[in-house]
């Protein structure tokens, strides 16, 4: 009796082993028929390289962020030609399984818009143009905010009333940001003008040295600048004055000479973006993020910076944040003096986007104004 129970079992513990390996024989045929989720990639292209100390490092910063929070796939591609051949590094990156892309630079933005046409599954998210379609968006960020804040610190700094500015190209970009600048000097000192050199670079160390030493040999005490480099700031510091920097802190690239620097936060809007993208959510925009939103800041100031600034940049953020004030109220007056935004009036976001045209105690020209 007892041996023809213990067959029993044996039988029992063998023909559980046979359902067993049917179960997991149809589970393994079941995961090899089950098509692989390929993990989603975000692409970058940045316009100079991710050691700039600037523009692009600043976005690459931002970038390791968005893999940090969200823990993405992320591809990127320095130093790419604002031409036509940015269109093979777009297809590239959607063959390398890229679903949203972020390319950034103003250049850019014909060749991204017909890519965009061409993908209509991917994303695309282009930085300072003014395109849009179904799958493509535009964003930058409202950095006149703190250039006006870094004009203050200048004005109050200088001691010859005269400030340069190296300066990249003449695009609104770029006149908006030395307009904003000039009027934050103004606002604290009124005598002071503020002086510009066109370099035509946006990453040419050597070049926008020399355009810096340009502007010191005609008395300028504090050099400003829109680059990607830290070129006119150590040009500043040679020659024992200060500087204000751009796109991220350079604190420790002019440590004798650098004060503050407008700089750019982009990791928000990015991690927002990808999340769109993940959930199904996402739509086509305009966004222009400033101060109140983080996507632009005024690094902290340095011990180089006079001891008046820091109350006066605090007073102003407050009241930017709180929409009591607007850098481009007016009445705000042009280099000929006609007056070309009256009193109790804002400029508007387009005329903004398309400004051409410098505000009094800017002293130098727009090429295409000559």
């Amino acid at each position: 009796m007892k041996k023809g129970f213990r067959v029993f079992l044996a039988l029992v513990a063998v023909l559980c082993l046979v359902i067993a390996g049917c179960g997991q024989e149809k589970d393994a045929e079941k995961k090899a028929e089950a098509p692989v989720k390929e993990q989603m990639a975000v692409g970058f292209i940045y316009v100079g390289p991710i050691g700039d100390g600037g523009w692009t490092f600043a976005q690459d910063q931002a970038r390791l962020e968005l893999e940090k929070t969200l823990g993405v796939k992320t591809i990127y591609k320095e130093s790419c030609p604002e031409g036509p051949e940015v269109k093979e590094i777009i297809r590239n990156m959607i063959d390398q399984g890229a679903k949203i892309i972020f390319a950034g630079s103003f250049g850019y933005m014909d060749y991204v818009e017909e890519i965009s046409k061409e993908f209509p599954d991917v994303k695309f998210c282009h930085c300072s143009g003014y395109k849009q379609t179904d799958n493509m968006a535009n964003y930058f960020g409202r950095m006149y905010e703190p250039r006006f804040l870094s004009g203050l610190v200048a004005g109050l700094k200088s001691k010859t009333n005269k400030i340069g500015y190296v300066a990249a190209f003449e695009i609104p970009e770029v006149i908006r940001g030395i307009n904003a600048f000039t009027l934050g000097v103004k606002a604290v000192n009124p005598e002071a003008s503020v002086n510009v050199r066109w370099t035509h670079t946006w990453y040419d160390p050597a070049k926008e040295k020399e355009a810096a030493k340009a502007l010191l040999d005609e008395d300028c005490d504090i050099i400003a600048q829109h680059q990607d480099t830290a070129g006119p700031q150590q040009a500043a510091e040679e020659r024992g004055v200060f500087s204000i920097g751009y796109n991220s802190d350079m604190k420790d690239m002019a440590p004798k000479a650098y004060m503050t620097a407008p700089v750019w936060n982009w990791a928000p809007y990015f991690i927002d973006q990808v999340k769109a993208v993940q959930n199904g959510t996402w739509k086509t925009h305009s966004f222009w993020g400033g101060l109140k939103d983080d996507t632009v800041r005024l690094a902290d100031l340095t011990s180089n910076a006079p001891e008046a600034a820091a109350k006066e940049v605090e007073t102003y953020t407050a009241k930017i944040k709180d929409g009591s004030f607007h850098v481009f109220s007016g009445p705000i007056k042009d280099q000929a003096g006609n007056v070309k935004v009256g009193e109790n009036t804002t400029m508007s976001d387009k005329e903004m986007l398309t400004m051409d045209w410098f505000v009094e105690g800017v002293v130098g020209k727009i090429k295409s104004n000559e």
